[in-house]
């Protein structure tokens, strides 16, 4: 089983990788664009709907990252009992 240390980097990992699907899938809708045949723009379509869904779903990933890392550094506050910024800072440094 997985640590929670290789989730963290499974789920980064992802993250990246789903920034990249996003950027390609971009860049290929753009470089479409002057298809104007019916196989073309109805598989555009498609391509735009399933980017629209990943790009809410990205948002999700980093909003959840972003809200595990506010509650990780809450706890270590507490844990450790930093009570300034330059607590926190010293601490980083240990």
């Amino acid at each position: 089983m997985d640590g929670p240390e290789q989730k963290l980097q499974n789920q980064e990992r992802l993250i990246g990788d789903l920034r990249q699907v996003i950027e390609n899938a971009e860049e290929l809708l753009k470089n479409t664009d002057q298809c104007t045949s019916a196989l073309y723009q109805s598989a555009r379509a498609k391509l735009t709907q399933a980017l629209l869904a990943a790009t809410e779903e990205l948002a999700r990933f980093e909003d959840a990252q972003l809200a595990r890392m506010i509650a990780a550094t809450h706890s270590a506050n507490l844990q450790f009992h930093d009570i300034s910024g330059e607590a926190k800072l010293m601490r980083a440094f240990r």
